[in-house]
């Protein structure tokens, strides 16, 4: 055994050696999407946060129950926005500056066009149907206007996002990460003065959180939009933007990748979701134990999710520029990270598992849930880390379709049957769930690795 260790000592060191100018590389270029990434999860941490201290449990269920049903909304969005991402990274690659701004014009277009939609699906559709998941009658009253200011909110967010994908596309990634901060921060104070009631305003409850949500995103879009149109960073890549132009070869090619991204992102959301529906069938109780737990992993994901993105535009670049070699070292080298920090994330949620739950409620039935889920958890995260940052590198080289096959399969085939049959036939609760979601993961992870490993190898050997 002694003598084992010094041999794993030197694996590392010759493996770091090796990767090392591709972690510094990537990571420079992935903090601040991590940062500005995590500024959407934080939007409905400090929601549940907020609402958790000031109004109730009660109140915390609706968040749960809304944050479940409009993050799906929430990512379908942001998957069609990432379309823009990869192509910007590939055609950056090829120096093919005035085909950027074209991008950009098109992508506009579809965020704003496909944000409506997202609005008209929430009034139309998730608001009747909110009234019919079997949940409590008191928390879906609170429910509605909390949902109905997130639906407004998408709107400015995809502006946001249109500008804030072109920008890390080609590099520019810490101006979305100052923008999300601020935002965020007053999204918190004017979350606390609307909830409680201060300043001579009464108390708003949970309404007080969406409408300080919708403020927040209307500023960061107006801002990041100023920022990309004025800089003198961007002056040659918008030489060909204009807000009316539409071309329908182009927005074919944004469609194509944004599409099944968004398709990725809700096959794994809408499994969270459905989990969330499943536990509030058992209970409120449960159900804001839930939130809890998964708003901590969440923030996580979001910072798994930074360096998935990093990781995308790293290998479109590589991919534009036909380097192939650093391509694959360099997806590597981003699995490594991931699997660092999701191992150091894993072993916090598992070592405070008992006091992170005291962040958002006092209520000591939801803590005693909520440390029970915190470390399946930790487990999870792992799986969770290797399964988007795989997503990411495939997306860099244009594979969607068979990834999102995956997803689909990992998550609506495995992942919500198995936790429906542990959770409830086996009468195992909301434990029973997360280990069907845990399942899931695990699955996902494993076959887009398989498939990085297929694609990039081949890619490779064809330098």
């Amino acid at each position: 055994m002694r003598e084992e260790i010094p041999t794993f000592v030197a694996m590392l060191q010759t493996l770091y050696s090796k990767y090392k100018p591709y972690y510094s590389d990537n990571l420079r270029l992935a903090m601040p999407i991590v940062v500005s990434q995590l500024g959407h999860t934080l939007v409905h941490l400090a929601d549940s946060v907020i609402v958790g201290h000031f109004a109730g449990t009660i109140q915390l269920a609706a968040v749960s129950l809304v944050n479940s049903l409009f993050m799906l909304i929430l990512v379908i969005g942001m998957g069609i926005s990432y379309g823009l991402t990869p192509l910007m990274a590939q055609e950056n690659g090829r120096k093919n500056y005035d085909e950027c701004g074209k991008l950009l014009s098109n992508s506009l277009i579809i965020n704003i066009f496909t944000s409506i939609l997202l609005y008209g699906f929430v009034h139309l559709g998730t608001l009747l149907v909110i009234d019919h998941l079997g949940q409590s009658p008191e928390v879906v009253a609170y429910a509605k206007p909390y949902l109905g200011y997130l639906a407004i909110s998408i709107i400015p967010l995809m502006i946001f996002q249109t500008f804030k994908q072109f920008a890390e596309g080609l590099g520019f990634t810490k101006q979305a990460m100052f923008v999300s901060i601020w935002g965020n921060l007053l999204n918190i104070v004017l979350g606390i003065i609307l909830v409680k009631g201060m300043f001579g305003i009464a108390p708003m409850g949970v309404k007080g959180v969406g409408i300080s949500t919708l403020v927040d995103r209307t500023l960061m879009a107006i801002v990041m939009s100023i920022y990309v149109l004025k800089s003198k960073y961007f002056k040659e890549y918008i030489k060909s933007f204009k807000v009316s132009f539409f071309d329908k070869v182009r927005a074919k090619k944004i469609i194509k990748i944004g599409a099944p991204v968004a398709l990725q992102y809700s096959f794994e959301i809408s499994a969270f979701s459905g989990a969330a529906i499943l536990i509030g069938t058992i209970g409120a109780v449960e159900q804001a134990a839930h939130q809890v737990a998964m708003n901590l992993a969440a923030v996580t994901y979001m910072m798994g999710s930074g360096i998935a993105s990093a990781a995308t535009i790293k290998t479109g670049n590589n991919f534009g520029k036909k380097n192939f070699l650093d391509l694959r070292q360099s997806a590597i080298a981003s699995y490594h990270v991931i699997i660092l920090f999701m191992s150091i994330t894993a072993i916090l949620f598992i070592a405070a598992n008992n006091l992170l739950p005291y962040i958002y409620t006092e209520d000591t039935a939801v803590i005693n849930i909520a440390a029970q889920l915190l470390v399946i958890a930790g487990f999870f995260q792992l799986f969770d880390g290797t399964q988007v940052v795989g997503l990411g590198i495939l997306r860099g080289i244009g594979d969607v379709n068979i990834p999102t096959f995956i997803t689909f399969l990992a998550y609506w085939v495995i992942g919500i049957p198995l936790g429906y049959y542990l959770g409830i036939q086996l009468d195992l609760g909301v434990n029973g769930i997360w280990y069907g979601l845990t399942f899931g993961l695990l699955t996902a992870s494993v076959l887009l690795f398989f498939r990085f490993q297929n694609k990039t190898r081949l890619l490779a050997k064809s330098a």
